[in-house]
Order: C-alpha cells, then sequence, then structure tokens
C-alpha cells in the first residue's frame, strides 16, 4: 500500500494494489512521508474504506481539521455502541460524530457549551443511547482532561439513533419532537403516567422512532387493498376502539403540525403497541 497524501503525522490516504483508496491511520504514519512512499504496516491502527466516495472526501477533509486524538476517540467509542445494539450503524456516524465531539471539546475549553432544549426527551425516548452518551463523557475526561455537559451525552445520543434510522439531524430533531408531542396525547388520552422502565414502553417509543422516522422520509406503510388485509384492519378498528380513537388523535396532530397522512396501515400498527402499553 502506498501514500496517495499525507493528511498529517498520523494519517494518510493511501492505494492498495488494486488503487482504491483508503484512510490509514496510526501514531506517526505520515511523518516525514511523501506521495508514493510506501505505507509501513507496523505503523497502521486502522484502515477506513467508506462505500460512500463522499463520505470518504468528506472524512479525509475532518480528518485534516481535528485533533487525531479525537478521531481516535470517537471510533473507538462508536466500536462500544456497535458492539453494544442490535442495530446496524451509517458508516457516516463516524465523520458525523466526530466532528460533534471535536467541536464540543473546543467550545468547552473556551467556556460556550450549548443547552440542549431536548433533554428530557432522549433521556426518555432513547434511554440506550442516552447511556452510551454518558459513557462517552467519561471518555473524554478521562483521555482528554475535559468535562463536557450533561446536555452532550443528549447530542450524542441524537447521533446514535440518526445512524440507526439514516436520517439527517434537522430530521433526528423533528422525530424527536413529534415523539414528545404523541407522548402528551398518549398520556392525556389515557389519563396516566407510564412507567418508562417498562418493556412495553420501551417498545412503544421504538415504534415511534420507526413511525416517525417512515413519516419525514415519506415511506410509511402503503394501505393494502386485498380483502384479508381490510378484514383485519376493520376486525381492529372494532375489538379495539379505544385504542384505534386514540390512534386518530395522534394522526390528527400529524396532519395539523406537519401537514402529512398517516395510511390506514400506520394506524392500525399504531393501534395494537397502544392496546399493549396501555394493558
Amino acid at each position: 500500500m502506498r501514500i496517495k497524501k499525507v493528511i498529517n503525522n498520523n494519517i494518510v490516504c493511501g492505494c492498495d494494489e488494486k488503487n482504491r483508496e483508503m484512510i490509514v491511520t496510526g501514531k506517526g504514519i505520515g511523518f516525514g512521508k511523501k506521495p508514493n512512499d510506501e505505507i509501513e504496516q507496523d505503523k497502521v491502527r486502522k484502515i477506513y474504506c467508506m462505500t460512500n466516495s463522499s463520505v470518504q472526501r468528506r472524512l479525509i477533509e475532518l480528518m485534516g481539521e481535528i485533533p487525531y486524538e479525537h478521531l481516535r476517540l470517537t471510533d473507538e467509542f462508536i466500536d462500544e455502541v456497535k458492539e453494544q445494539l442490535p442495530y446496524n450503524l451509517n458508516e457516516n456516524l463516524l465523520l458525523t460524530l466526530s466532528d460533534h465531539i471535536s467541536f464540543a471539546i473546543s467550545r468547552q475549553k473556551q467556556n460556550m457549551a450549548f443547552s440542549n432544549p431536548l433533554l428530557g426527551a432522549i433521556m426518555q425516548y432513547y434511554p440506550e443511547e442516552f447511556r452510551l452518551g454518558k459513557n462517552c463523557l467519561k471518555k473524554v475526561r478521562e483521555r482528554l482532561d475535559v468535562e463536557l455537559s450533561i446536555d452532550e451525552a443528549g447530542f450524542i445520543a441524537m447521533h446514535i439513533v440518526n445512524a440507526e434510522l439514516n436520517t439527517s439531524m434537522d430530521d433526528m430533531y423533528e422525530i424527536t419532537s413529534l415523539i414528545e408531542d404523541c407522548m402528551r396525547i398518549v398520556e392525556d388520552y389515557y389519563g396516566k403516567k407510564f412507567d418508562t422502565q417498562s418493556l412495553a414502553f420501551s417498545r412503544f417509543t421504538v415504534h415511534m422512532r420507526y413511525f416517525a422516522q417512515r413519516l419525514f422520509c415519506n415511506e410509511m406503510h402503503n394501505d393494502r387493498t386485498e380483502e384479508r388485509d381490510e378484514v383485519f384492519r376493520n376486525l381492529i378498528m372494532k375489538n379495539c376502539s379505544e385504542h384505534y380513537e386514540c390512534a386518530k388523535r395522534i394522526s390528527d396532530l400529524v396532519s395539523e403540525k406537519y401537514n402529512k397522512q398517516v395510511t390506514d396501515d400506520e394506524l392500525v400498527y399504531l393501534t395494537i403497541h397502544l392496546k399493549r402499553i396501555s394493558a
């Protein structure tokens, strides 16, 4: 493998024998090197070969802008996240999260911390991702001696969920806000607060995050016309009328606030999950 471009002392852009471009990191791997030099294999820590060429280019640019230790910390953290979550994560996470963490560290050193207006909702609806976000803060504190605020754990959690859902961060704020609005409707409708530690609540919030993702990505389940599906929908509407009414209130919110329509199929799925959480 030979060097195509030296990004800094610890990162180079290289090409293998098939001329495939990749990013190679390692302590001192680029020091004193120039294009076409052979990459020293004993210094290689990790090789990145993104499937998306635009992500690869943006990652190369970012690696030239942020400290190597920030990238390395983020990469190690993402490996831990992948081990603990049962979801596939978009490869873009390394780019977005390392950029965010590096910027957060820079802001903290200048006493310019940002507050997270959705922190309460994030803690409630993305508990596992928030726990991992707190682990990241601990890693930053121990490795870099920088104390980031708990708000940053929320921002990190949002990046993780965003990578799970393959959405944009703008959509993630909309998704979280919608889930919060829907939970207010549900709690008001049933007249009670739900146990946020229960399995039913966890299942419902997971369903809601994917419901919201489909909504904002215009990928809602289509209404099917098969007779058996129509019979099933009618059966749910009749036997779960109380929960179906709550689902329609959520549909009304979506229509009024976002000018989007919830399909009959989505209403049925919502009804089933509402029945489970209200039991």
